[in-house]
């Protein structure tokens, strides 16, 4: 009986931009509707007014990790030319010890 069911029609939300709403219907998972409305269910607490807070948080922390710009797109690295004739020697290397491993002949 103290639990809590928010909804935010975050399709028609006016205050938020359009990458804004996307990405919180894209977080919100299964808690968005078709329609666009993110229902959360708050019943952690006892009394219904710390479930209405938590579900208060809770669409305020969706929120604003939907409104944090996106990461810097990544660079791609190459290793130096030492990394690569360090790694060639070492393979080389264990490529001897592998063929010594052989049968021994006889002379």
């Amino acid at each position: 009986a103290t639990a809590v069911q928010l909804r935010f029609d975050a399709a028609n939300a006016s205050g938020l931009s359009e990458r804004v709403r996307m990405r919180a219907l894209k977080l919100a998972g299964q808690r968005a509707t078709k329609d666009g409305v993110i229902v959360i269910e708050a019943g952690r607490f006892r009394t219904q007014e710390q479930n209405r807070t938590d579900a208060r948080a809770r669409l305020t922390a969706l929120i604003a990790k939907a409104a944090e710009p996106p990461p810097p797109p990544r660079k791609k690295t190459k290793p130096s030319k030492g990394a690569v004739e360090r790694r060639l020697k070492s393979k080389a290397g264990r490529s001897t010890v592998k063929k010594l491993r052989g049968r021994v002949e006889n002379e």
